[in-house]
């Protein structure tokens, strides 16, 4: 199943000159969110993983469904102010902004095993700030798994420099 024909590319949005490209049409068809998952899933059973973290929004949906099928526990990387206990926080710049994540105090563990989920990775600065909550409350990051990647930003670059190998089922070009 060619995965990338079932990705939404919309022009211009958020702001001018950035191509979105949107997932909610591949989520939308069940065969090709199934297959989404199957491909993030199958690169992870034969690893160690005690919890995956998906970042708000999209990584909650298909980070749910790759802790589901592992058998292993969620960890929600939330904006700031959306956690109801105490927190972890960090802010980061987006390709188009500044933004702060968080995670409760206690959602990770001491020598917990995580992958990072996420729909898409750019510039890389949601997964690094996912990254750094993750090790700051004492887990490893063994791993950050994306549906796209856009190489051209940089982000892949960026979190395998912090020595967290990046898997992706999608690549674009440009941005």
């Amino acid at each position: 199943m060619e995965l990338a024909k079932l990705v939404r590319t919309i022009p211009d949005y958020p702001k001018k000159g950035i191509l979105f490209r949107d997932i909610t049409t591949l989520i939308e068809n069940a065969e090709g969110f199934k297959e989404s998952i199957n491909r993030l899933v199958d690169p992870l059973r034969s690893v160690d993983v005690t919890r995956v973290a998906g970042i708000e929004a999209r990584g909650f949906v298909l980070g749910g469904a790759v802790a589901e099928r592992l058998s292993v526990g969620f960890i929600a990387v939330r904006k700031k102010g959306k956690l109801p206990w105490t927190t972890h926080s960090v802010e980061y710049e987006l390709e188009y902004g500044v933004d702060e994540m968080e995670i409760h105090t206690d959602s990770v563990n001491p020598g917990d095993r995580v992958v990072i989920v996420d729909d898409l990775i750019a510039t890389g600065g949601s997964a690094a700030a996912a990254i750094e909550l993750v090790r700051r409350a004492g887990g490893e990051v063994i791993g950050a798994s994306f549906v796209i990647d856009l190489p051209d930003l940089g982000g892949r670059k960026k979190i395998e420099a912090l020595g967290v190998p990046v898997h992706a089922l999608i690549e674009f070009e440009g941005d």
